[in-house]
């Protein structure tokens, strides 16, 4: 009998996520939500700093199931969605450079530009560096962000769209890409609800 394929994050970004959830609940509510989540050997023993793929797609989405047990299913996808924005501005100050956004040239892009290459440099990223896979699809209104591997609802069922970290994801990295301005970002399919990718549809216009 074949087991399941068994998928990764690399130990950095596995140390992103729990930092980006100590930022946002505090040190003790992590400590909480590991224990809930069956995972209390990552308790002040977060990932080393390397790329190693040793985080567990399995991991992520125990995590998020976790939040939702312990805070409610509106409220722990709440907090999601702000881990999210965290874990990019965690994650910028990892590879920043390698994803060529804060290049200067970058900056000078016309802002429509600057989200196709930015929303690309962000998938190749996953791409590359993890076993998650993304691909795009452009159109003149919108951006679709395929999920085809997702680890935020790894292994999970649930009546609604659940990967509320990658929402947070996107929005955060389009805040900054456009240099302050707010995209409604919404997940409208989830592999968790039976779909065959989760995908995140964004507005290319700005809400403000």
């Amino acid at each position: 009998m074949n087991s399941a394929p068994i998928y990764f994050y690399p130990n950095r970004m596995g140390r992103i996520v729990l930092l980006a959830m100590e930022e946002i609940l505090g040190h003790d509510e992590v400590n909480a939500v590991l224990i809930l989540a069956h995972l209390p050997d990552y308790i002040d023993h977060y990932p080393a700093n390397n790329q190693d793929l040793k985080f567990p797609f399995e991991h992520v989405s125990q995590l998020q199931i976790a939040m939702e047990s312990a805070y409610g299913p509106q409220a722990g996808r709440g907090l999601s969605l702000r881990v999210g924005r965290a874990c990019f501005n965690y994650g910028l100050r990892e590879f920043g450079s390698e994803l060529g956004l804060t290049d200067q040239a970058f900056r000078l892009l016309p802002l429509p530009r600057r989200l196709k290459v930015g929303s690309e440099a962000l998938a190749e990223l996953f791409n590359q560096s993890t076993d998650q896979r993304v691909h795009l699809e452009v159109d003149e209104k919108y951006i679709y962000w395929h999920i085809e591997r997702c680890p935020m609802c790894w292994e999970r069922q649930a009546n609604g769209p659940c990967c509320a970290l990658a929402v947070g994801l996107l929005q955060e990295a389009l805040y900054w890409v456009s240099g302050g301005k707010y995209f409604l970002v919404e997940e409208k399919k989830c592999i968790a609800c039976g779909d065959s990718t989760c995908t995140m549809v964004i507005d290319q216009t700005p809400m403000s």
